[in-house]
């Protein structure tokens, strides 16, 4: 089965077009990634199995347009790998917030876009941009069934103690407030694939996977499943974020609505989109830039990095006093595969406990590495995530239930 998955994020959209012959067999036609949606110069980086790669830099105002160069790179004449898009048999999409509308992946219906659509405010930068790709789906492709996986799915498990907020409990029952965390295709995928890396049990364990992008969290993950995660109502809370500032006092959003005569509107903007890396540094929300200012010695750059260790470094200790112990901490994700000097700082800070960094193996990126060393208490690893392979496989499942 021919499967287009689609991973629209807060400034980027993966792709992924493969064969599925099973949930372990398959082939990777293409590959790519739209980036710095919304920036003065975004790219796209297409990379057909067995063709040349395709690099183009051009402004991308939104994910609609973006979501365009997705399906011309795919029927290019040079570097596209479809003669037309009847090629592609179901198409799946990675979906941030269900809140607790969905447990797992469901086939796109009105009503499932209904849910989805509601739960726009829980995930503003997300929600909406997998909308688009929902709908220019259905308008390229009416016939072609589609899957929505949501991150929310795998955070289901963590108690009701660590979900709720102390606010008056009627506003739980009335609008939903609780915590629903994100990312949870990744922490999953990540969890498993890394206890079978390092050799631990997953029915057995205490895991803590850290996916650090653009948009960032944290997970607990004790015998397989999520026992607390840092995102909450919205990937909003948390740490420090691309365009969003995690965590802050309360009180500082009004404070600063009065201080600026803001409307909610206004204010959510600015936390959302203002925020974060590039509210801090005043340079730019993505951390390549920024690790290049920084080297170059711009303080507020470095500002930047400093801060994001010291929120992984609390929210991690944090977890292993919640789990009492830990097994084993995986890296994941854009930053967490490709920065060596961010998991350095962090793991620096937990020597306490018998991790022992490999300094050396820590130098590579993106692919599966062990960090820590023989001896080491703590299992530390970079573990590439595949969150689209995840989908991929839902998405079959669904389908073919429905053929059959």
């Amino acid at each position: 089965m021919i499967i287009l998955v689609i991973n629209c994020g807060s400034s980027s959209i993966k792709y992924q077009l493969l064969d599925m012959k099973s949930d372990d067999v398959y082939d990777l036609l293409a590959k790519g990634i739209v980036e710095k949606i919304g920036l003065p110069c975004g790219n796209i980086t297409h990379k057909p199995t067995g063709k040349e790669k395709m690099e183009k830099e051009v402004r991308i105002e939104d994910h609609k347009v973006g979501m365009k160069l997705v399906l011309d790179a795919l029927v290019d004449p040079v570097h596209g790998v479809l003669s037309s898009f009847d090629d592609i048999e179901a198409v799946g999409h990675r979906i941030v917030q269900g809140a607790d509308f969905f447990s797992g992946s469901a086939l796109v219906d009105e009503d499932v876009i209904a849910k989805i659509e509601i739960c726009c405010d829980f995930a503003p930068l997300h929600n909406p941009a997998h909308l688009l790709g929902i709908r220019a789906v259905q308008h390229v492709l009416p016939s072609v069934p589609q899957v929505v996986t949501f991150d929310t799915a795998y955070h289901q498990t963590m108690p009701d103690y660590a979900y709720m907020y102390a606010l008056p409990y009627e506003y739980y029952e009335k609008y939903r407030v609780r915590r629903y965390g994100a990312h949870g295709t990744s922490h999953q995928f990540v969890a498993y694939k890394g206890a079978r890396f390092v050799g631990l049990d997953i029915d057995n364990s205490k895991i803590i996977t850290c996916h650090i992008g653009n948009g960032s969290s944290i997970s607990a993950i004790v015998n397989g499943k999520v026992v607390d995660t840092s995102m909450g109502f919205t990937p909003l809370e948390g740490m420090i974020m691309g365009t969003r500032c995690g965590n802050v006092d309360p009180n500082v959003v009004p404070y600063i609505m009065k201080k600026e005569n803001l409307t909610p509107d206004q204010m959510t903007e600015i936390m959302n989109r203002k925020s974060g890396f590039l509210g801090l540094s005043g340079l730019s929300s993505d951390a390549r830039d920024l690790d290049a200012a920084a080297n170059a010695g711009n303080y507020r750059a470095k500002l930047v990095f400093k801060k994001l260790a010291y929120d992984i470094i609390k929210i991690v200790g944090s977890y292993i006093a919640v789990m009492d112990g830990v097994d084993a901490i995986f890296f994941t994700a854009g930053i967490g595969e490709n920065n060596a000097r961010l998991r350095r700082r962090v793991c620096e800070n937990f020597s306490y406990m018998g991790l022992k960094f490999d300094f050396e193996a820590n130098v590579t990126q993106g692919k599966d590495t062990l960090l820590s060393t023989p001896d080491s208490k703590v299992k530390v690893a970079l573990i590439t995530t595949d969150e689209e392979l995840v989908i991929a496989r839902d998405t079959m499942r669904l389908v073919s239930a429905v053929e059959e």
